[in-house]
């Protein structure tokens, strides 16, 4: 994209809807088909009699995959086309999804574990760009609140999806191949409509992960959370008491919150003239909400309140900071900090387990929460640092 061609759009307030429904349908499809394969994967290796050691490492395949799609997206969207690079992905994606059930082989599930998850780890960086450049400034928050909101929903259904229709034969996997497929047609219809990158980044690609720190930083520790308190919560709450069951509801009711809570948050984002303190503002309650888990561990209700505000405060972080990320750049540079936005996610979503893991092994059920807290403490002094001593900057 070129710098008129930012300069423009920074100056239009009208919501681009060819452009978000073909960016936010396609990224949702891939959502879908991943809340199916997610559980889908490790169910079937579990049935295979593969370690729990063996498929957890699998499992880890798809951070680093997403560490290694990351810094090599924008080359690609620059030399190929943004729509172009993002239909490859698409059918990469959906071939791997399906090779799954051919590979008999378990070491296969690794190539095949990078293949899928780099190609959906493109999806989601361009999509991301797209739907920043196609949303007006003035309603930046409320759009990426919508993508959130419908993002969340997809990942959601994929899980259904999955009780539905089990684990047994070729069904799944084509399902969820068929859904990604899906996601090529949105983008196939609005290709003209997807930003131009006419530019290279001008920067090396590890200078964006520090160029808007707020951001990236608030992404990271989003992933964090987010992946430890899924994979963790369960063993948190069976140790505090509760059954199986009663841990699955809570965990619903973090999700609850991340769904519900997204558009109003992102509808505020856009009141503010700096983001930062929003975020920072969020950042708090999460502190404040794992330093309570503790001492309302002994009721089921009010933990699933207390989880209901935790989740949509840690799903703030990601909506939020990623609107404060298309506040600040244009063009290449926003494409290229958008790549470096979902490598801080994946090095959180690999940081994150494993912190929160040793935590609780170190010192009980409770340093599940003093791990989180830890993760939160870290973010306000980096987002207060930034208010107070660059208040004119990122």
């Amino acid at each position: 994209m070129s710098q008129k061609d930012c300069h423009a759009d920074a100056h239009r307030e009208d919501i681009h809807w060819p452009s978000l429904v073909a960016a936010i349908s396609s990224i949702t499809a891939v959502g879908i088909a991943m809340g199916l394969g997610l559980p889908l994967l490790s169910i079937i290796l579990e049935k295979r009699g593969i370690a729990s050691t063996m498929i957890g490492f699998n499992s880890a395949m798809a951070g680093i995959a997403a560490m290694a799609a990351a810094p090599v997206t924008t080359r690609l969207a620059h030399a190929y086309g943004v729509a172009p690079t993002m239909l490859v992905a698409v059918v990469l994606s959906a071939l791997s999804a399906v090779g799954f059930y051919y590979a008999d082989a378990f070491w296969l599930w690794f190539p095949l574990r990078i293949v899928f998850h780099g190609a959906t780890t493109t999806l989601f960086i361009l999509s991301e760009f797209w739907i920043n450049v196609a949303a007006p400034p003035s309603k930046r928050g409320f759009v990426l609140g919508l993508y959130a909101t419908v993002l969340s929903v997809g990942f959601a259904c994929g899980p259904l999806i999955f009780s539905l229709i089990g684990s047994d034969g070729l069904l799944p996997f084509a399902i969820g191949a068929v859904i990604i497929l899906m996601a090529a047609l949105p983008i196939y219809v609005a290709r003209g409509e997807s930003p131009k990158l006419d530019e290279k980044p001008p920067r090396h690609f590890f200078r964006y992960i520090f160029l808007v720190p707020t951001a990236t930083a608030a992404v990271f520790v989003f992933g964090a959370v987010e992946a430890g308190g899924l994979s963790l919560f369960p063993i948190y709450a069976t140790r505090s008491g509760f059954n199986e069951s009663q841990a699955a509801l809570l965990l619903t009711a973090m999700g609850v919150g991340n769904m519900v809570f997204q558009i109003p948050i992102g509808m505020l984002s856009d009141r503010l003239r700096d983001r930062r303190l929003l975020l920072t503002i969020m950042a708090v309650m999460g502190l404040c909400g794992s330093l309570a888990l503790p001492y309302f561990s002994e009721s089921w209700v009010v933990l699933a309140i207390l989880l209901l505000f935790f989740g949509g405060c840690v799903s703030g972080l990601y909506t939020v900071g990623l609107s404060h990320l298309g506040s600040r750049l244009t063009g290449s540079d926003l494409a290229a900090a958008n790549a470096a936005f979902i490598f801080c996610y994946a090095v959180g979503t690999v940081a994150g387990p494993q912190a929160i893991g040793a935590a609780m092994d170190f010192s009980g059920r409770h340093g599940f929460a003093d791990a989180i807290a830890g993760f939160f403490s870290l973010y306000v002094l980096i987002s207060l640092g930034r208010l107070f001593f660059r208040p004119k900057r990122t």
